[in-house]
């Protein structure tokens, strides 16, 4: 058969959540895939417009697919998938520019294209209700968890805690770019509630770099909290020692089209709290602590709770841990491959 053409504008962009998608899916699809992408690296303006100029001309009329949000308006023959709509949703927590350029992409692609797959039944009916597509157009398939995700050897996530800079050996973990929906002010203000109920030698550990300046509005914080440590962007191959290090996964998120760090904290064998809306509750099943992510209260007694019931046997990590065992990048990849080829002909 013909390959079936790539929308691989992701390639050379960090291996943060839609990006992983694409990377984790195209390298389990071998054959079946041609990956076209741009001959340099490119982001904003300029990769879409390559993505709207460039690439209908190199998919040459075959099926494409396009696994990250976005995709060009003159391929109909075109399957796409949408994890989330977070832009329409919450166009005040971006640039205006990019907004704008999304309220007014999204639609259109979602009315052209021939499918669309959703990554979680939350952002299906996001799609459905905002955009107006009929239900049976969208196949929710879910993000997977790769098999690295586990509990590693202590001497290893040492090592790692001390190429990161992390100080204390016990730490809480929340894991996302510095950006609004990551909820970061909420989060700090209610670790500075709980301080005094928590050993003194516990940090606050936030692993992510800052949110592109030209998508994301700005995130500021003031008098930050004692025991609170920044990492920056942690390098896809160090995540799984950061979380099997972690006491528990703090993730109060705002907005989630799906959610991976939740689960990968969970393969790992880590306790977790997570918020109580959007995707979130169906990722993560019984196996969490939940919070209203817009109360500071809800959060600081959110993390008193996961951290009495993080004990080396706490029903938490048994739980998490079959959570996590039902999601694999090996389904999920069969799975679009299966819709990929319903929509070949």
């Amino acid at each position: 058969m013909t390959p079936i053409a790539l929308n691989a504008r992701f390639h050379g962009q960090p291996a943060t959540g839609m990006q992983r998608y694409a990377l984790e899916l195209s390298r389990r699809f071998p054959g079946y895939l041609d990956p076209l992408m741009p001959t340099t690296a490119m982001r904003g303006i300029a990769g879409h417009l390559w993505e709207q100029i460039c690439l209908p001309a190199a998919v040459r009329g075959r099926l494409l697919w396009s696994p990250n949000n976005t995709g060009p308006l003159a391929v109909a023959r075109q399957v796409c998938t949408i994890h989330d709509l977070i832009p329409l949703d919450h166009p005040e927590w971006f640039s205006s520019q990019f907004a704008h350029w999304y309220s007014w992409l999204l639609p259109r692609l979602a009315k052209q294209v021939r499918h669309i797959i959703a990554v979680s039944q939350f952002t299906k009916q996001r799609i459905v209700d905002l955009l107006g597509v009929h239900p049976s157009r969208v196949t929710v398939i879910p993000n997977g968890v790769d098999a690295r995700f586990t509990p590693r050897d202590p001497g290893q996530v040492d090592l790692t805690r001390r190429a990161l800079g992390i100080t204390s050996p016990s730490y809480l973990l929340t894991v996302g770019s510095v950006e609004p929906r990551k909820n970061l002010p909420r989060l700090l203000e209610a670790w500075r509630r709980v301080q005094s109920s928590v050993l003194p030698d516990v940090d606050l550990v936030v692993a992510g770099g800052p949110g592109n300046s030209r998508v994301f509005g700005a995130v500021t914080f003031n008098n930050l909290p004692p025991r609170v440590h920044f990492t920056g962007y942690v390098a896809d191959e160090l995540l799984p020692d950061l979380y099997a290090g972690a006491t528990a996964l703090l993730y109060p998120s705002l907005y989630e089209g799906f959610g991976l760090p939740p689960l990968e904290a969970m393969a790992c064998g880590v306790p977790v709290m997570v918020s109580n809306g959007t995707s979130l509750p169906e990722v993560a099943g019984d196996a969490a602590v939940f919070v209203d992510p817009l109360d500071e209260d809800s959060i600081a007694d959110g993390i008193l709770r996961v951290l009495s019931e993080s004990g080396p046997e706490s029903a938490l990590r048994k739980n998490g841990r079959a959570r996590a065992q039902q999601f694999s990048w090996e389904s999920t990849a069969q799975r679009t491959l299966e819709v990929l080829l319903r929509h070949y002909a």
